[in-house]
């Protein structure tokens, strides 16, 4: 069966594959793009479509996307999986659009489901068919475009943010399933609402999931009545409480970031491993690591953004369950690490008074001074290069005239930081004079 094959129900079919959405209407979630008047509803209702790139977690949606377009536009629809096919297919492709604009003005659109399984340099093949309109594509992608997508694909694209769907919607789409023709509406199916509020949490956002669940419980129920602790027993595995989408996804991922930043290790591992049990993208927490590192240990451990910054690429790079590992290095050495947040504290004082009192001029002196007429203007007079003194320090004021001595970083008396504010306490009293540094 094709992607755009009507399913069978001959016992084999997916029930998450039978109810498949075919038109708008039946898209639950995403209604920050598809609501009325949102502009992906309204490029697909008008058939006005320009390459677009879909990107968001699994079972959100892209795919039904990428169906519902074929059933509304007047073009040539063309599936393409990324991990079953290479460039030699996608050229055969492109000729064959090629030639159906030539002869038959005839629209081809492309979909690459998993465009990011492709590098930069195959990627690259569809840019010369994008550029003359011989293609539209649209690509689906669970990984962050801005990293995994070329930029010059990316460029000549619009992107699309699917979010994992809440709670509510994976329990609309459990009743539509329960009552659906497609699903099990001939059936007598009996099942309580605390088990169908299971199966929404275990999903996490997923409707494949949701609905895949949902299947076997039936399945193995066989008439039976379906309840919580029957959910729990056949999928074997216990009803974390845990929604990508909802308050405990924010309630676990605060704990870890707050002992991580609280110095305590073994608190941090715990609430790693809740999230790598839940199934969270690991991805996630790497980044969630990188922005700690620079948030709240700072210049007390320089190494701690460095170490972040690999971990998330080793985790990209490895994946699961291995990256787990590696996300534990990363947690226990920033939680074990001198803490500060002086370049977070920093940067927020100085966007402040930025906004407050605006755009101030730049000191004469330290004025770019490329032409003449700007030299005579005296800028850049005054400068004092910082290499000619013994110290490598000239005093000398940066900051506009109204903001004079005011200082926005202040450094810790922990870790590597405590050495940068004596180094600082030095130039600020350092006089006039040129000193070397002891």
């Amino acid at each position: 069966m094709d992607l755009f094959t009507n399913a069978i129900d001959d016992g084999q079919t997916p029930l998450a594959e039978r109810l498949r959405p075919r038109q708008l209407s039946e898209i639950v979630g995403q209604q920050h793009l598809l609501g009325t008047g949102c502009p992906l509803r309204l490029i697909i209702e008008n058939d006005q479509l320009s390459s677009l790139i879909f990107w968001g977690p699994p079972g959100t949606g892209k795919t039904t996307l990428a169906q519902v377009i074929a059933h509304s536009t007047s073009s040539r629809f063309i599936f393409f999986s990324a991990i079953m096919n290479g460039v030699k297919e996608i050229r055969s492709i492109v000729a064959r659009a090629k030639e159906d604009r030539a002869l038959y003005t005839t629209r081809t659109i492309l979909f690459v489901d998993e465009i990011h399984r492709f590098n930069k340099s195959q990627q690259d093949a569809f840019l010369p068919a994008l550029e003359k309109g011989d293609i539209i594509l649209i690509g689906a992608t669970t990984e962050n475009p801005s990293f995994e997508v070329n930029a010059a694909l990316l460029s000549r694209a619009r992107v699309f943010v699917l979010e994992a769907l809440d709670s509510t919607a994976i329990t609309e789409l459990i009743n539509r399933a329960l009552t659906d023709v497609r699903g099990f509406g001939a059936q007598q199916v009996t099942i309580t609402a605390d088990a169908i509020e299971q199966l929404a949490q275990l999903a996490q956002g997923d409707a494949r999931i949701a609905l895949g669940n949902l299947q076997l419980v039936v399945e193995t129920a066989a008439g039976a009545q379906i309840d919580s602790p029957f959910v729990a027993r056949t999928l074997q595995q216990r009803a974390l409480r845990y929604d990508k989408g909802g308050d405990e996804h924010y309630n676990v991922i605060s704990a870890f970031i707050k002992s991580v930043r609280g110095s305590d290790p073994d608190a941090a591992l715990y609430w790693l491993a809740r999230m790598i049990d839940a199934g969270e993208d690991p991805l996630f927490i790497a980044r969630r690591l990188v922005i700690l590192a620079a948030e709240d240990v700072g210049n007390a451990d320089p190494r701690g953004l460095q170490l972040a910054v690999s971990a998330q690429q080793a985790v990209h790079f490895v994946g699961m369950p291995e990256g787990r590992i590696i996300l534990a290095q990363a947690t226990t050495y920033l939680a074990s690490a001198p803490k500060s947040n002086a370049a977070y504290t920093g940067i927020n004082e100085a966007l402040a008074e930025v906004r407050s009192s605006g755009a101030l001029e730049v000191p004469l002196h330290i004025r770019n001074a490329p032409t003449k007429l700007m030299q005579e203007m005296h800028y850049g007079t005054g400068y004092k290069y910082a290499h000619d003194a013994a110290s490598g320090y000239q005093q000398q004021e940066y900051l506009p005239e109204q903001l004079q001595q005011r200082q926005f970083y202040r450094p810790v008396a922990r870790g590597y930081e405590k050495i940068i504010a004596e180094r600082l306490n030095f130039y600020r009293n350092q006089n006039m004079q040129d000193e070397k540094i002891d």
